[in-house]
């Protein structure tokens, strides 16, 4: 990529006023995606820099829970599955390309249509109702999203990857395999 990568140092960026000043500028002036890995630490730093910078200027690219450990380290981390720095290549072009990022010669390839409303979710089975957790995990496996998203971020992703009817034809085929 010909692209500024800035790692946050883990937990790091939580007193980083330096690097926060930095992501900050950076989103200004050129718009700013966050990818992290996709376990309960990689949340929290999301979450962290989601509030701490203008949603506006930042994309959030999301990679799926793959089981394995990365050739790098001797054990497998805590969740079992890779980090950014395992995902192939190509995972990690999709999953930037879902969260709207352009590539050089192709114009803007996410919907962008906002956050799905929660009634939604419910209306589709994904909420609220008896079987709607496994039906959620399920849906989020076939979509290669992490198990770990829920509530406004689980509405935010899906919006920004999919219209309403997208999301409604995979929750059907998904039903249907049942």
């Amino acid at each position: 990529f010909d692209a500024v990568i800035v790692e946050t140092g883990g937990f790091g960026v939580f007193n980083d006023t330096e690097k926060l000043a930095l992501l900050r500028r950076l989103s200004e002036a050129r718009g700013l995606i966050i990818l992290t890995d996709s376990d309960g630490a990689g949340f929290q730093i999301r979450g962290y820099l989601k509030g701490a910078l203008d949603p506006d200027k930042v994309k959030h690219a999301y990679i799926p829970d793959i089981p394995g450990r990365e050739k790098r380290k001797k054990t497998a981390s805590r969740a079992g599955t890779l980090g950014v720095e395992g995902m192939r290549p190509e995972v990690l072009v999709e999953a930037l390309r879902r969260a709207g990022a352009t590539f050089e010669g192709e114009g803007h390839t996410g919907h962008g249509g906002g956050e799905i409303p929660a009634a939604e979710l419910y209306a589709l089975g994904l909420t609220g109702r008896p079987g709607s957790s496994e039906l959620r995990l399920a849906l989020l496996k076939k979509l290669g999203l992490p198990e770990k998203l829920k509530g406004a971020a689980l509405r935010e992703v899906l919006g920004a990857l999919y219209t309403p009817g997208e999301l409604a034809a995979a929750v059907r085929d998904l039903i249907a395999l049942q």
